[in-house]
């Protein structure tokens, strides 16, 4: 799993001309899932979000997570970040998992994700031509990717 975490001052999803979810001070989380990927990974990826000291303290130091600020979180799913741009300039998207593998984990992730935080997490929708808007904090961009685990 590759997830591109933002630190927003405000994040929503707009799916058809309607705002499907919006959040104000916290993540919006990009979520890809690939073809190799397992549940054991949900895990792993959930918990480190959740703890990720992205927002100030006191002193302005990024020192605190989005539990500790009472923020939002937003995810959304974005197979495009398993584009490979190796040969020509068309995106080939291979590696990223097809429906009936993704699905699961994406909804699996946002379970997890819902009880680590301890309070509902804000999604898009899997497949949906969406209109993501967003406010980065920061700015404040963070890549995790579950393979590397840095």
């Amino acid at each position: 799993m590759r997830a591109v975490i933002q630190r927003v001052s405000e994040a929503s999803v707009e799916i058809q001309g309607r705002i499907k979810s919006e959040i104000h001070k916290g993540l919006l989380v990009l979520l890809g899932v690939e073809e190799s990927d397992a549940a054991e990974e949900i895990e792993w990826l959930s918990g480190k979000i959740v703890r990720l000291r992205i927002f100030p303290d006191e002193q302005g130091v990024m020192n605190r997570s989005v539990q500790e600020v009472q923020g939002d979180i937003l995810v959304v799913s974005q197979f495009t970040l398993f584009a490979s741009t190796r040969k020509g300039n068309r995106p080939s998207y291979s590696r990223a998992a097809r429906p009936e593998t993704a699905i699961p984990l994406y909804e699996a992730f946002v379970r997890r994700l819902t009880e680590d935080f301890g309070r509902p997490v804000c999604t898009g929708e899997f497949g949906a031509d969406m209109k993501v808007n967003l406010t980065n904090d920061g700015p404040v961009t963070i890549l995790i990717d579950t393979k590397s685990k840095e």
